[in-house]
């Protein structure tokens, strides 16, 4: 789980990101990352902010815990969410 890694506090995850998908759902992993296609457009931050909705309500944490580290404006994104495992995200974002 190379898209997962425990930091004090929290853990940070490596995503991909795909706008403009049908729906916003886990695609993945691609390339060590977690891929997630957003239903949302890469525009005025729609992007970021349905991936960080979405990721809260995944994990089952407040918006508040979910930060976006790095890649604001590209599609590979580093992301730290307070109060959660590398176990629990890992359990709880599955794909099929």
């Amino acid at each position: 789980m190379s898209w997962a890694k425990d930091v004090d506090g929290g853990v940070e995850l490596l995503v991909l990101v795909q706008p403009r998908a049908s729906r916003t759902k886990v695609v993945g992993e691609h390339d060590g990352r977690l891929k997630i296609a957003l239903a949302a457009p890469p525009v005025d931050g729609e992007a970021n902010a349905a991936l960080v909705d979405f990721l809260a309500e995944a994990l089952g944490v407040k918006r508040s815990a979910v930060e976006l580290v790095d890649g604001l404006t590209g599609r590979r994104k580093r992301v730290r969410v307070s109060g959660c495992t590398g176990a629990d995200t890992h359990a709880r974002l599955r794909w099929t």
